[in-house]
């Protein structure tokens, strides 16, 4: 989760306790995510106990975090006592229907609003609040326009670095297809910036989450025609989602095929504006391994697993590193380094050897000469009967999932 939803989610919870809307009631989340996962750690962190987790993984149920067990949604309709259903997971629409249809009638609260534009109800109010920020989102895309005059738009509505990565290696191709000579690229946050700089000299404008879903709310209400949206889930350029539950489709032909409408042979563009890492000399050639365990929008491995792996690679001889960002740990027994995103292709063909939970960063290093491997959390992608594997598997990596048994 980043750094301003989880700030949203903080301060909406916050205005539950300050409305006493949690206290003496008993707390059930629904969507075993990594945004739960820092919930509850913020609620036990207040004081709170959380019943259970909520999910419809069947795959999950048996399983705990932080002592939480994991239990299927129907399992809240036999609590005797006040309850609360609190969601910071991305699909709070379809979950909170899914409640209402099973019978439950007590309150259930939004914690993150992913979709701020994305907004349902025929209301005097939401509707005035609507217009609103669709005029904000004008006056914002009229100040892109006047910025970058005479350049298409190309707004990239969430901070995901392998989204963007894959995004970028076919946007040449797009924009040859469509005739586009120059482009903006706008992006949340400065790290998806510095993926749009591995592949050159393009144009980039940063928004925070919520100036960017505005923009994207007024592009797609105006019918602007020189801005595109290049994302896979609706309502942006096509919807995907009944057809994931037929196939798997990966995310790397959801963007080549499905988004930028590219034959399904086309050849993705390499980046090829790396930087070398400082203290290269530091590293063993060869000898050393990067760990990646962290990652926003994946629910952590156990700890224990990546014990196992600090100890394997130390018996090996390896020098072992943690790969951080801000006030991330290194994993015990391991060294942090932080390398900047254009860095880490030289870092990891030093060292040999990465290891991380499957991330955007795991895009950005995928084609890098060295020995890669990318471990899964066993989760399904979204509601689908697929695994997260199916869809992010990478080529030329050793691909493994991490099931409970495995920790």
């Amino acid at each position: 989760m980043d750094k301003l939803h989880y700030e949203e989610m903080k301060s909406n919870l916050n205005e539950l306790i300050r409305q006493n809307a949690i206290q003496g009631t008993r707390i059930y989340l629904f969507g075993h995510c990594n945004a739960t996962e820092e919930l509850v750690d913020l609620l036990l962190e207040k004081g709170f106990m959380v019943t259970a987790i909520l999910d419809n993984n069947t795959d999950k149920h048996g399983n705990v975090y932080r002592n939480i067990p994991i239990k299927a949604p129907e399992e809240i309709l036999s609590e005797k006592d006040s309850t609360i259903v609190c969601i910071a997971a991305r699909a709070y629409a379809a979950m909170a229907a899914q409640l209402r249809r099973m019978g439950y009638t007590g309150p259930v609260r939004k914690l993150v609003d992913y979709n701020s534009y994305a907004e349902y109800s025929l209301e005097e109010e939401t509707i005035t609040r609507m217009n609103e920020r669709r005029k904000r989102g004008s006056k914002r895309l009229e100040s892109l326009k006047a910025k970058y005059r005479d350049c298409f738009r190309i707004l990239c509505p969430f901070s995901a670095l392998g989204d963007i990565y894959i995004m970028m290696s076919y946007l040449p191709h797009f924009m040859r297809k469509r005739g586009i000579e120059n482009c903006v690229v706008g992006v949340i946050g400065n790290g998806c910036a510095k993926v749009v700089r591995l592949f050159g000299s393009y144009q980039v404008e940063t928004f925070a989450q919520k100036d960017m879903d505005e923009v994207i709310q007024a592009a797609l209400y105006e019918g602007d025609e020189g801005t595109f949206i290049p994302h896979q889930d609706r309502p942006y350029v096509v919807n995907l989602s009944k057809a994931m539950y037929f196939k798997p489709i990966t995310l790397e032909q959801m963007y080549c095929c499905g988004v930028f409408g590219l034959p399904e042979d086309t050849r993705p563009y390499a980046p090829v504006c790396f930087a070398e890492y400082g203290k290269l000399e530091t590293m063993q050639e060869g000898r050393a391994v990067i760990l990646s365990p962290y990652a926003k929008s994946v629910t952590a491995l156990p700890a224990c697993v990546w014990e196992q792996i600090v100890v394997y690679y130390v018996s090996k001889g390896y020098q072992c590193f943690t790969n951080v960002s801000g006030d991330e740990k290194p994993l015990p027994g391991t060294a942090a380094i932080a390398p900047s995103i254009a860095e880490m292709k030289s870092v990891v063909e030093r060292a040999g050897t990465f290891v991380g939970i499957r991330s955007g960063l795991c895009d950005v290093i995928r084609d890098v000469n060295a020995k890669k491997i990318a471990l899964y959390p066993d989760y399904n992608y979204s509601d689908t009967p697929w695994k997260a594997i199916d869809i992010y598997a990478l080529d030329g990596w050793t691909n493994i999932v991490v099931k409970g048994e495995d920790a």
